[in-house]
């Protein structure tokens, strides 16, 4: 048995190339699939990639023990910030390999403060860490973590990866994008929305089509987004059979956003314009399509990297609305400027793929799973 632990939803994105790595690789071991998060569960409780999926029975002497005596595991994937003392301490002790993959540290965390000895005691239970980067590593070898540390780089670049690989599959996207110039606007909160609908007079004008993908599909919030842009049509209608000859759509429907971003002339990623921060950009980024973001990027990694690789456009904090006509009606003039950006942007996710390989080398050559 192996048993892979995802606090939420993105954690088990990030997991799931290493998951399906080892159903291809050691298809005689059955996989157990944990998460912490309903967000997580509710979502992939149905996924057919593990042959047991549940919550995580919370952290205590009992529990850890008798989930364990339950699994017998004989590896156990912790991805990027799960630490569970009780259940580390027992897999500790019984001397269960257990790797921690895509981890991502920062100075704020209380691995690295005065009182932390708790946080660091975890930490060296696990047999190997994989940390996305090297400021992550530095920050371990401060604290006493060295042996067991490597840069394995993230996860998540072979996922956005594996996505945009597989063909195009929904026949009602394939129909309305295939002939039309359309921005994807994805993950969006009321205030992307709101920024979209400013420039939305330009955007008919040129011929453009604007793309909707709310972050919150509830009724009520469809309804509003139908009165802001009300020559908009919903998804729904169109996978019913009608025609699209508006100038806007809202999708209306979850789980398409990773397929529309493939479509996009440009793909806006929702988000940077709230204190939450702005969404995954590699999603978007993956189709080497220009990616424009709101200011509030600097707590994500990727974000501020791809912006420093210039494969995306970070909108100025005071003047987001101009600064966004003025850019589109840029790439409009001048498209191969649009186009060379787009290529950066699928440079930079193509040249940081390769971690699932590195955790499966791991356990190959450390025989920590055998045929």
């Amino acid at each position: 048995m192996v048993w892979i632990h995802c606090a939420s939803l993105g954690e088990f994105e990030q997991g799931r190339p290493i998951l399906e790595s080892v159903r291809k690789n050691y298809p005689a071991y059955r996989i157990v699939l944990t998460f912490f998060s309903p967000s997580g569960y509710e979502a992939q409780k149905h996924f057919t990639g593990a042959d047991f999926i549940d919550y995580l029975p919370m952290d205590g002497p009992r529990n850890a023990k008798r989930f364990l005596e339950v699994v017998e595991p004989k590896l156990v994937i912790f991805v990027k910030y799960e630490f569970w003392f009780f259940y580390l301490k027992k897999l500790f002790y019984r001397n269960i390999p257990l790797l921690l993959v895509s981890a991502y540290f920062r100075p704020s965390m209380s691995f690295f403060k005065w009182y932390g000895q708790l946080s660091r005691k975890m930490l060296t239970r696990f047999h190997h860490i994989f940390v996305q980067e090297e400021t992550s590593k530095m920050l371990l070898e401060r604290i006493g973590i060295v042996q067991n540390v490597e840069i394995g780089g993230d996860t998540r670049f072979d996922r956005v990866l594996a996505i945009a690989q597989q063909p195009a599959s929904d026949p009602t996207a394939q129909r309305i994008f295939s002939n039309r110039r359309a921005i994807v606007v994805g993950s969006s909160w009321p205030a992307d929305e709101a920024l979209w609908l400013s420039v939305q007079p330009w955007l008919n004008e040129s011929g453009i089509a604007l793309v909707l993908v709310p972050h919150e599909v509830s009724s009520n919030h469809l309804q509003a987004l139908q009165k802001q842009f009300p020559t908009a049509r919903r998804f729904s209608e169109l996978e019913a059979g009608q025609e699209w000859h508006s100038e806007g759509l809202i999708v209306d429907r979850v789980g398409l956003l990773a397929e529309l971003y493939r479509y996009g002339w440009i793909n806006y990623v929702g988000g940077g314009l709230t204190s939450g921060g702005v969404h995954n950009v590699l999603e978007a980024a993956v189709y080497a399509r220009p990616v424009i973001t709101g200011p509030r990027i600097e707590k994500y990694r990727e974000a501020v990297e791809l912006a420093e690789a210039k494969g995306s456009q970070t909108l100025e904090e005071e003047k987001t609305v101009t600064h966004l006509q003025e850019t589109l009606e840029n790439w409009l003039k001048h498209p191969q400027q649009a186009q060379e950006m787009g290529d950066r942007a699928g440079r930079y996710v193509r040249e940081r793929s390769g971690a699932t390989a590195r955790v499966l080398r791991h356990i190959q050559e450390n025989r920590l799973l055998t045929n």
